[in-house]
């Protein structure tokens, strides 16, 4: 990791309460209705020009300030940056009449975003780098996310597991997700604060589907997720902190936030990572640009700019998190060599792990499921 490393994980502040999801999964797919003409033909072919500063809007420390200050360097422009801490978060700003040139939607808030006509075509043959992603990665050239990538370009991959406190727990776990019902770890068990990510936790141990609406399958998630508050000490997707201060013994984890790790821990070899035989949930980010981008041209400079060989060598070694990019597997291999597990294959993409949108009913009854988990 640079030594000018984030000191919290990308997604620390990451909050998806079931208020707030409520309040966005009923209409428009989390999207308020606008005119797709409002800001002009949003399927016209954008122009890959300078026609103003960036007006950036990701997570926090997500783009290595280095990177940032070649760009604004090389294009004459400033990258005026905003912050979310989660996609409900972004959605309501954007539903607020915010205006972003680029944004950093996950899968499913991505096929949200398409489906409410509130993003800009982007035709990657105007992009000098776009070929290493498409050429190597052929999942990204057709994702069920958004056909032919017409809309995205992809940005990060990342899996879900379990990480834990080697010096507390022993050396090894068995392979499970029923290993954070371990006795040894009662009490200092994290999961994450996040609907899907606990919800699907609790589907894939019980050999569900990972996104399940189904009365009966959230009523057994429940109970089974039930039985794991007496052992945790909290919903937290601080894993990266909560790890190594020592408030955790173990954790549901992203494997970008392990890696990360590995570039703050003492000592490393005290970290141990695994990935759930029952199944991984795996997602990734993208770089998408709104419909009512201001700057557009600007953007597309910027995402081509992400894709250089150097830049995507400087971002994965500063965020923990692995870019489908061509070229740069050796650099995130070498990251995470002694957590392989964090790899994320073409063949994890492929295995239909993704959390996928549902109905406004069933995203209601997930919700309320949610809410029973939390409130114990």
């Amino acid at each position: 990791m640079s030594p000018e490393a984030p000191l919290l994980s990308r997604r620390s502040l990451l909050r998806a309460g079931s208020a707030a999801a409520l309040g966005l999964t009923v209409a428009g797919c989390g999207f308020l209705p606008e005119d797709p003409a409002a800001h002009g033909d949003p399927e016209a072919p954008i122009d890959v020009r300078v026609d103003g500063d960036l007006i950036y809007f990701n997570w926090a420390d997500f783009v290595d300030p280095a990177v940032f200050k070649g760009f604004e360097k090389e294009y004459g422009v400033k990258v005026i940056q905003s912050n979310f801490d989660s996609m409900e978060g972004m959605a309501a700003k954007l539903n607020a009449g915010n205006r972003y040139d680029i944004i950093f939607p996950t899968a499913k808030w991505a096929e949200r975003l398409v489906s409410g006509h509130r993003l800009r075509r982007i035709d990657h043959s105007r992009l000098k780098n776009a070929d290493a992603v498409f050429s190597r990665y052929d999942y990204f050239t057709d994702p069920w996310y958004d056909k032919a990538s017409t809309h995205t370009v992809p940005f990060t991959m990342y899996k879900t597991g379990i990480g834990w406190r080697k010096d507390r727990i022993g050396d090894h776990l068995t392979g499970s997700w029923g290993d954070l019902w371990n006795a040894g770890a009662k009490g200092k068990v994290f999961v994450l604060d996040d609907r899907d990510e606990v919800l699907g936790m609790g589907a894939l141990k019980l050999g569900l589907d990972l996104t399940t609406a189904d009365a009966s399958d959230l009523g057994r998630i429940t109970d089974t997720l039930q039985s794991l508050r007496p052992h945790l000490r909290g919903f937290s997707s601080d894993s990266y902190n909560n790890l190594l201060n020592g408030n955790a013994s173990m954790t549901q984890a992203w494997s970008g936030d392990m890696a990360a790790m590995l570039g703050q821990a003492k000592d490393p070899s005290v970290l141990g990572f695994e990935v759930a035989r029952e199944g991984a949930p795996v997602n990734s980010d993208c770089y998408a640009i709104p419909s009512n981008a201001r700057h557009p041209g600007t953007a597309m400079l910027f995402i081509d700019y992400m894709l250089r060989p150097e830049n995507v060598k400087k971002n994965i070694e500063y965020i923990g998190y692995p870019m489908p990019v061509g070229g740069s597997e050796d650099t995130y291999a070498a990251i995470v060599e002694p957590f392989p597990e964090c790899l994320v294959t073409a063949g994890d993409l492929k295995d239909d792990l993704f959390f996928r949108n549902g109905t406004s009913k069933g995203e209601q009854a997930r919700d309320t499921a949610w809410t029973h988990v939390k409130a114990g």
